[in-house]
């Protein structure tokens, strides 16, 4: 005999009622770390399971993602190697397993975008079985694409953008967000990427946005801003000698710092005075706690600083190398303070006044059109204008210092033959030093920003590897000198021919340095500018002609290079086109055996023989200058800004 089964129809609809009353459990993004997230060894210093011991400073900012902070912003200011990617990846699979919706993750390009899609996610969806079963990689379905996944139950999706693509940052309601890499993002044709990105979780009341880099410059930084809105949460830990809590500061490993023994790179304790190793550090990281120094803001936004002393993925050692390195290049130092402290560089955006820096030179122990001692490589800065080419001549030298040898104007256009010619001429010209040695150009810059296919009909005429053709840009996050990517005329598609000999350079940054540098009263100081005596007024007025000034642009405040118009900046233009060519010469990273070989070739003196030749011919009396002291007072010579 056959029974049937016949469903109750009120216990399943109190089932289903019950499921979907049921309160969904917590989002707790430490546990999914926890038992998800395992690094492979291509990926990290410490593979396998996600260890919270590892990264404890973590802690507190995925609890702050987690929907039971009422926060809706959560910032992090942090330095390079601290683990930030492994925090955005946590946040990101985490949601997607535990809280499924859509999740918007915007870099500052689609370039990079792309990139971070192509080598960090498809790594964290395809290592995490947990991930990997609800987003299938199938090439020909619409949802896996490399600007879009999506779940494959249809309840979310990840999106990926470019902050400079503004079409991509609109039309999309996004319960999640991760700003990656903020400080980069630069205006786009619609406006402020920031704005619209924040606008695209305006609708989600408990929306959470992740906005997480490490800072550049100020005034103008983005995450710093972001950062001094929120909380302000600086991380704590206890000195291992007293327990007193206080924060690591680059100022107290910097106070006592050995340059003779950087892995010996150490704290101080603030109350008891006590030294604090590096072998203390996971320790004191076991009592790690962050402490808002704004509090009244945690409700709304959390922001979080970090920085390398913090991370075992930096030993203190490699700090102190790092800052040895840098100290005094100013461009290097702004790196340093950005990647390793986690902090914004402050910038100078007012040179110190002409009439001190011409004083300065007045003072100065050499003449113009001459080589002081220390000078070892030569470049060439050129600018051409509608009537003349503006040409600076620099000198180079250990530690990151500068040495002005003349600044002329050649008469004529770029294109007439006449100003070609004596532009031949000069780059065969030599100079003479200290030692009595002529000395030849190493490498020369010329600007093809403008008139490019005049500029490029006579560069093409000289070798690459001693004249190379840049442009310069305002972008604060550029490098410091970087080829020009392969371009195409717009009309024909053909590959430019300059391409293969065009440069960008950061002028923004080398500004930036620039007047920090000639800040230095003393010359001789690392990173110092010395000018030699007979140059105008004008040239020095030339050099500190722009300023760094706010710009409002589509409601949002940017900094640039200003000037005024009726003021000219040639000598500020060619000292930065002198100085793209000694960065392509390399002149940061030069060893030391490299600056003793020339300093033995290019400072010895002459053989007796010959001078004792020429002096024949000249019917004249060997005289050797006397060495004078750099700081006694001379004369000025007067000569003309231009020459015939």
């Amino acid at each position: 005999m056959t029974s049937i089964q016949i469903a109750n129809a009120e216990r399943i609809v109190a089932l289903a009622a019950a499921r979907a009353w049921e309160p969904p459990p917590p989002i707790d993004y430490l546990k999914f770390a926890e038992e998800h997230i395992v690094f492979s060894p291509r990926e990290s210093q410490f593979p396998g399971p996600y260890n919270r011991r590892t990264f404890p400073y973590f802690d507190e900012i995925l609890r702050a993602l987690s929907p039971d902070d009422p926060c809706r912003y959560v910032t992090l200011k942090c330095s390079a190697q601290i683990g930030k990617t492994a925090m955005l990846n946590i946040f990101i699979g985490g949601t997607m397993v535990m809280d499924p919706c859509d999740f918007l993750v915007v870099h500052p390009t689609e370039e990079n975008a792309r990139r971070w899609s192509k080598l960090k996610l498809r790594l964290l969806l395809r290592g995490t079985p947990a991930l990997d079963a609800i987003f299938p990689e199938k090439s020909r379905d619409g949802g896996d694409s490399v600007f879009m996944k999506e779940h494959i139950d249809g309840l979310g999706s990840i999106l990926i953008s470019g902050a400079n693509s503004p079409a991509s940052l609109s039309q999309v309601t996004m319960p999640r967000q991760a700003q990656d890499d903020l400080s980069k993002w630069e205006m786009n044709n619609a406006g402020d990427p920031e704005t619209q990105a924040d606008s695209r979780s305006g609708s989600i009341e408990f929306a959470k946005i992740l906005k997480a880099s490490t800072p550049l410059v100020m005034p103008g930084c983005r995450i710093t801003k972001n950062f001094n809105d929120g909380s302000q949460e600086h991380p704590y830990v206890p000195c291992p000698h007293c327990q007193h809590e206080q924060v690591l500061e680059w100022e107290n490993m910097l106070a006592e710092l050995d340059e003779d023994a950087p892995d010996a790179a150490h704290f101080t304790c603030v109350k008891c005075g006590t030294v604090i190793e590096e072998h203390h550090r996971p320790q004191m990281l076991e009592g790690l706690k962050f402490v808002a120094h704004n509090p009244k803001a945690a409700n709304y936004h959390r922001s979080f600083w970090i920085w390398s002393a913090y991370s075992p993925l930096y030993s203190w050692g490699r700090i102190a190398r790092d800052w040895l390195k840098a100290k005094g290049d100013s461009a290097a130092e702004h790196v340093f303070a950005n990647d390793k402290i986690g902090k914004a560089w402050e910038t100078r955006g007012e040179a110190p006044p002409w009439e001190k820096l011409r004083d300065r030179a007045n003072q100065s122990h050499y003449g113009r059109g001459t080589i002081p001692a220390g000078g070892l490589v030569l470049t060439l800065g050129i600018d051409c204008q509608a009537d003349f080419v503006a040409c600076q001549i620099v000198a180079w030298g250990r530690d990151f210092r500068r040495f002005v040898v003349d600044y002329i104007a050649l008469p004529g256009h770029i294109s007439t033959e006449g100003c070609r010619q004596k532009l031949n001429d000069l780059l065969q010209q030599t100079w003479k030093n200290e030692a009595g040695n002529r000395i030849a150009l190493d490498v020369a810059a010329i600007d093809g920003n403008a008139w490019t296919e005049d500029v490029w009909d006579w560069a093409r005429r000289h070798p690459r590897h001693r004249l190379m053709m840049v442009r310069g840009g305002n972008n604060d996050n550029a490098p410091r000198l970087a080829r020009v990517k392969k371009e195409r005329n717009d009309r024909t598609g053909r590959l430019l021919k300059w391409a293969g000999r065009f440069f960008n350079f950061n002028a923004s940054i080398m500004k930036m340095a620039l007047y920090r540098d000639l800040a230095k009263e003393d010359p001789l100081e690392k990173g110092g500018v010395a000018f030699p005596r007979g140059l105008d007024d004008a040239y020095f007025q030339e050099l500190t002609a722009e300023h760094r000034k706010p710009v409002k642009k589509h409601g949002f405040t940017q900094w640039r290079w200003e000037k005024d118009p009726a003021q000219a900046n040639e000598a500020l233009d060619t000292m930065n086109q002198a100085e793209a060519a000694a960065t392509k010469f390399g002149v940061r990273g030069l060893p030391d055996q490299t600056w003793n070989r020339l300093e033995a070739d290019r400072e010895s003196p002459p053989p007796e023989s010959a001078q004792g030749d020429i002096e024949d011919l000249l019917g004249s009396t060997p005289v050797r200058p006397a060495a004078v002291d750099p700081r006694v007072a001379q004369r000025p010579r007067v000569r003309k800004m231009r020459i015939g």
